[in-house]
């Protein structure tokens, strides 16, 4: 077999429906749209959430609180997550996702202190907890606040 001789599986593929292309292909004249009214226009339709005059149920449902469009989400590391770094090396935005501790990036990085390290690193981060800041500095190392 050649490239030139590959072809889709029988039925994988389908034509597609050519509409408004006259009375012989069964869906000329009013191209499937049927007579009048607002489907048969161009924009025509109801907006999403519309139950045909009833009270949306978007309307229907009671509001409370609101969303702080300002809030930081940080991807959270913990302590005993930078043992595998070797000793004296800089930990960073970088390091960490390349050893797949992070997978999204939001506000930033913020380390927490659960578990315990046993070698001095350099950790460069956006936030960092008070528990952890002491264990790091603790184990020789220390803690440097940064911007994305």
């Amino acid at each position: 077999m050649k490239i030139h001789e590959l072809r889709p599986a029988s039925g994988a593929t389908k034509k597609r429906k050519r509409v408004g292309r006259g009375s012989g292909s069964g869906c000329g004249k009013t191209s499937g749209r049927g007579s009048k009214g607002a489907n048969a226009r161009s924009g025509g339709g109801l907006p999403p959430g519309f139950e045909g005059g009833q009270m949306p149920l978007a309307r229907r449902l009671p509001k409370r609180g609101f969303t702080n469009i300002f809030k930081q989400r940080y991807a959270v590391v913990n302590i005993r997550d930078l043992e595998r770094f070797e000793k004296d090396s800089v930990v960073d935005v970088w390091s960490l996702r390349d050893a797949g501790l992070v997978k999204r990036l939001q506000s930033g990085i913020k380390l927490l202190g659960e578990g315990s390290i046993r070698h001095p690193l350099t950790v460069k981060v956006q936030a960092c907890s008070r528990s952890a800041q002491q264990k790091i500095e603790a184990a020789g190392g220390k803690v440097e606040m940064v911007r994305i």
